[in-house]
């Protein structure tokens, strides 16, 4: 198993960037397809991006891609959200989150271990 930390988050204003960062420990992340979702306030819980176990490839929402970057170091056992061009739609608790599915599953039913969140505040 997994453990999942996300220190962080935190408020910006609209335009900037922040870098999220989740701890793993337990297992390595590069055993694991990881993926960061997001939770605004009244709204169902959405994919934002992850990695794949298998390939290694990176898939993104439309909503964030060419905004937001996805990375992991195997040496730290971390994954990282860079956040740039924020946006207030941008707010909301943001997890990290580990699972065993191949490719790079949009569904948070296809990860089995989360970290606490983090919330993510964009002014505008």
């Amino acid at each position: 198993q997994v453990k999942l930390v996300e220190p962080g988050g935190g408020l910006v204003q609209a335009g900037g960037s922040l870098r999220l960062s989740c701890a793993a420990s337990g297992r390595a992340v590069s055993t694991y397809g990881m993926a960061w979702f997001r939770q605004a306030p009244g709204m169902e819980r959405e994919f934002v991006g992850g990695f794949s176990r298998d390939s290694g490839v990176t898939v993104y929402a439309d909503s964030v891609k060419d905004r937001f970057t996805i990375s992991r170091d195997n040496a730290k056992n971390m994954l990282y959200l860079q956040m740039n061009s924020l946006k207030p739609e941008d707010t909301a608790v943001y997890y990290c989150a580990a699972g065993l599915r191949i490719g790079v599953p949009r569904s948070n039913r296809d990860y089995g271990f989360w970290g606490q969140g983090t919330q993510v505040t964009v002014s505008s």
